[in-house]
């Protein structure tokens, strides 16, 4: 399944869209030497991200013409991941402009790694190629 959004920091990791569909999504990561720590294991800020983009996709999966920023993330880390790991998304609630969700990180056995929960705002997605910036700019105000 591939990502509707090109987000080149998603690519660059090699997140793999699995799910995204009824308030829920679902991304699998095969992490590389390059993605650990120095304890070889997954580094907290790749794992962050895969939270967060899992989060925003289960919050978009209902919404799906509308672009998703964070707000607010909170993690915590219960073991190291290795390996092959899954991220889960969920959203919890949302109002017209802002989604409640929650996200996991399993190891290949299904083991907790990590949980999060994070707060979005829904804006609009603006066209691409139009401008002379590689990327477009988003209003978040």
């Amino acid at each position: 399944m591939k990502f509707e959004v090109h987000i080149p920091f998603v690519e660059l990791l090699g997140f793999e869209l699995q799910r995204f569909e009824n308030g829920e999504a679902q991304i699998g990561f095969h992490s590389k030497p390059e993605h650990q720590n120095s304890f070889n294991v997954v580094h907290g800020g790749a794992s962050m991200t895969l939270l967060d983009v899992v989060m925003a996709h289960a919050a978009r999966s209902v919404e799906p013409a509308m672009g998703c920023v964070t707000i607010e993330m909170k993690t915590s880390f219960m073991r190291p991941a290795k390996g092959a790991i899954t991220a889960h998304g969920k959203l919890l609630h949302r109002t017209a402009t802002m989604a409640f969700t929650e996200g996991r990180i399993v190891d290949a056995a299904g083991k907790l790694c990590a949980h999060a929960t994070g707060t979005f705002k829904f804006v609009p997605r603006l066209p691409v190629g139009r401008s002379t910036q590689p990327l477009n700019n988003l209003r978040t105000d």
